[in-house]
């Protein structure tokens, strides 16, 4: 039985979803292959992970062959997004506008990333209001 997708997942668990969602799905070969990583990793290990992947209910697996194709079932967009909700409520106290403030004013921030984020936000609102 698959478990809540209500945790976030782990930094590995993150580089292998990431990895499965670009190449859509995939073998443990390919997502062997698929992953950039700077730690060498076993055929095995990421068989492993992709196993925990699937019993925590993010991604299925089906038989061809004798082997097993991997691929996501949590869309890479639907988990950005329970993930920010999940932060905003631990880290924020359930308010996004904490979280978007303590971005905006971190340092490393350029003016040009500051314009992008506002065309963004001005976007929205032009959205919102039509």
């Amino acid at each position: 039985m698959a478990r809540r997708k209500t945790d976030l997942l782990t930094e590995v668990e993150l580089e292998f979803m990431k990895a499965l969602w670009e190449i859509g799905q995939g073998t443990v070969r390919d997502v062997f292959r698929a992953l950039e990583s700077d730690t060498p990793r076993a055929y095995t290990s990421v068989a492993t992970v992709l196993k925990v992947l699937e019993a925590k209910g993010y991604v299925t697996s089906a038989k061809e062959d004798r082997t097993l194709v991997y691929r996501a079932i949590v869309a890479r967009d639907a988990y950005e997004s329970r993930s920010l909700r999940q932060i905003s409520k631990s880290l924020f106290g359930g308010t996004p506008q904490a979280m978007v403030a303590r971005l905006v004013e971190d340092e490393d921030l350029t003016d040009d990333m500051i314009r992008e984020i506002r065309a963004i936000i001005d976007e929205r609102i032009a959205r919102d209001e039509s």
